[in-house]
C-alpha cells in the first residue's frame, strides 16, 4: 500500500473476512501472474493490491523512493517518481494529465479520503504540478475531449526494458470481474503491441534524483512565476 505524504505507512484496506473473499484472492493472484502482459489490481487510491511478474519486469529499473513506487500506488509514481518517464513514454501528455483526470474524478467521489487529499497537498507543494492541475489539465480536456482520460482502451507508449521491445504501444484494458468490483478493485492490462517503429528512439537522459513530496518533472504547463 502507499506511504502518506508523512511518510508513514497507513494500515492495509481491510479484505472481508470470508474464507470464500480470501481464497479467491489468492486464486486471482496465481491468475494474474500467469499473464504475459503486465497487469495489476488497485484501488480507489490507486494503491497496488496486487501486480503480476510482468509489471515487475516492466518497472525493474525504479530507484527507490519512500512513498511513489510503481507497486505501491500507481499515481504517486505516475506523477512524482523522477524515472516515471524512463518507462512511460509521453509521460507527460500520456500518463501525467490523464492520471491527474482521475485524480480529480477521485477526489469527487471520495473526498474525505485521507491518502488521495495527501495526494492532492504534495501536488500544491510543487508550483509546476499544481499549475498542472488547476490550468493545464481544464485546457488539456477542452483541447482533446472527455474520452481521453480514460483508461479502458487508451493506447500508450512504454519503453520496455527488453531491447527488442524498447519504445513500443500497449493498450490498457480495464477488465475487472464482479467480485474485484464488489470490493472497490479494478484490474488494468498493458497488451503490449507490436514495436511498429524503424528507428530506434534515443533515451532520455535520466534525471536528478527529486526531493519526496515534489514532481519536478513537468513541463507542459509552466508555473505563475514563469
Amino acid at each position: 500500500m502507499a506511504h502518506q505524504a508523512g511518510g508513514q505507512r497507513p494500515a492495509p484496506r481491510p479484505v472481508p473476512e470470508t474464507c470464500e473473499t480470501q481464497a479467491y484472492l489468492q486464486d486471482y493472484a496465481v491468475l494474474l501472474d500467469a499473464l504475459a502482459c503486465p497487469s495489476l489490481v488497485v484501488d480507489h487510491r490507486w494503491d497496488v493490491v496486487m501486480a503480476n511478474g510482468a509489471f515487475e519486469t516492466l518497472f525493474r529499473g525504479m530507484r527507490p523512493q519512500a512513498s511513489s513506487m510503481p507497486g505501491d500506488n500507481f499515481l504517486r509514481f505516475v506523477l512524482f517518481h523522477p524515472d516515471a518517464g524512463d518507462v512511460l513514454g509521453e509521460h507527460e501528455q500520456g500518463w501525467c494529465l490523464p492520471m491527474l483526470a482521475h485524480l480529480r474524478s477521485a477526489l469527487e467521489t471520495f473526498g474525505h479520503d485521507q491518502e488521495l487529499q495527501a495526494i492532492r497537498r504534495d501536488i500544491a507543494q510543487d508550483p509546476l504540478m499544481e499549475a498542472a492541475y488547476r490550468q493545464g489539465l481544464p485546457h488539456w480536456i477542452r483541447a482533446v475531449g472527455e474520452n481521453a482520460t480514460r483508461l479502458d482502451g487508451a493506447v500508450r507508449q512504454l519503453r520496455h526494458p527488453d531491447p527488442r521491445r524498447g519504445l513500443c504501444e500497449c493498450r490498457i484494458i480495464d477488465e475487472t470481474p464482479d467480485i474485484l468490483r464488489d470490493l472497490g478493485y479494478r484490474r488494468l492490462t498493458m497488451v503490449l503491441r507490436e514495436n511498429r517503429r524503424s528507428a530506434a528512439p534515443v533515451r532520455r537522459p535520466r534525471r536528478p534524483r527529486a526531493q519526496r513530496g515534489t514532481a519536478g518533472h513537468l513541463t507542459i504547463v509552466r508555473s505563475p512565476q514563469d
